[in-house]
Formats: structure tokens, sequence, C-alpha cells
């Protein structure tokens, strides 16, 4: 999910930033080619605005080019006796022992059609049909509105402590997760590869 809703900003960031330089050259060539000013229809570009539209178009390049580089940095990994995750903005441990219970449930029954904003359907569409993992936990680790800040809404779809993963392959996670649930550790003590999410890191 965060390399869909990422691939969205970037490409308005980027437009931003084409549109303001755009711009400013705009007013310049007009400057240029008409020799009377008073034949100009444009109004002319003073050294301050030429800064401010630079420098805005500059600092939307430049987030733009940031968008790009993180939108890949999300996954899951299962070590010894917790579940990290980790997003462009967080890194989260999540001890076994927190896990109450885990299940597979399809995106769209979770996040109902009629029940979202046509915004958030539209980012969702392409993963309706799609099996997410539903981890519930006893509590959160931390303050559920600290995560509300740093994470998707995708990662929840009610007011009780959870967590929705959206990976490549669910039926490994659900096991593994599962058997550390009631194990209370993985049985490898060695961590697992990265499991790339889907809901963090692609539709994302």
């Amino acid at each position: 999910m965060y390399q869909r809703m990422i691939n969205r900003w970037w490409t308005v960031t980027l437009t931003l930033a084409l549109v303001l330089w755009g711009y400013a050259a705009l007013l310049w060539g007009t400057e240029y080619y008409f020799a009377d000013p008073t034949q100009n229809p444009l109004p002319r570009l003073s050294n301050t605005n030429a800064i401010v539209l630079l420098a805005a178009g500059g600092f939307s390049f430049l987030f733009t080019l940031f968008l790009i580089t993180i939108r890949s940095f999300a996954y899951v990994q299962l070590f010894g006796d917790h579940l990290r995750l980790v997003t462009p903005f967080l890194r989260l441990n999540i001890a076994y022992k927190r896990i109450q219970r885990v299940h597979p449930a399809e995106m769209a029954a979770l996040f109902p059609p009629r029940s979202i904003s046509s915004w958030r359907r539209d980012i969702l569409a392409p993963l309706a049909s799609h099996t997410a993992i539903v981890v519930h936990l006893t509590a959160y680790p931390l303050a559920r509105m600290f995560f509300d800040l740093f994470l998707s809404p995708f990662f929840f779809y009610d007011k009780t402590p959870h967590f929705i993963f959206l990976v490549d392959d669910w039926m490994e996670l659900s096991t593994a997760l599962e058997s550390a649930r009631t194990s209370g550790k993985i049985a490898r003590p060695k961590p697992k590869p990265k499991v790339t999410s889907s809901l963090l890191n692609n539709l994302k």
C-alpha cells in the first residue's frame, strides 16, 4: 500500500516542481520576447518571486526523489521472540507473547467498498481480492494514536488492537506467526528473510 500511495504522491510533487519551474521559465521568456513591457500579457517576474518559484520547485523535486527512494522501504520480518514491522517512517518490534490470534481475511471483507471513501476505495481496488493476515494483539506496544500518525489506515479495520499485513506469501507468514504465538518464539534461531508486504510495499 505504501508503494501505491507514494507512487501517487511523487507524481504529484514532480508535476508541481515542473509546473513551478515551467511558470518561471514562461515569465522569463515573455520578458525577453516582448521588447516593450507594456505588450507583455503576463506579469513581470521579480527577482524575489523568481527565487521563490525556483526554490519551491527545487524543494518539490527533492521531495520527489525522497519519495521514490523510500517507497520500497517497507517489510515485516520474523525474529526469535518478536515480529519486526518496518516502514519508511516506523520501525516496530512486536513480541510474540502479545499476539492473541492470527487469521487470514480478504481485503474486501475487511474494508467493504461501501464503507470507505472513494479515494481509499481507488487505492484498495487492485488488492480487494487478495488475502491478508490479521494479527490480533493483547495490546498495542504504543498508543494507537502513534500508529495512526505513521501507518496507513489500511493497517487497521476497527479500533481493537491488531495489525493487517498483506504480504506476498500470506500462508507462510500465517503459519510462522501461529507457531510463534503458541510457543512464544520462532523455531529457527536465525532471523527469517524479509517478507515484503504488498500492503506496505506494493500495490505500495
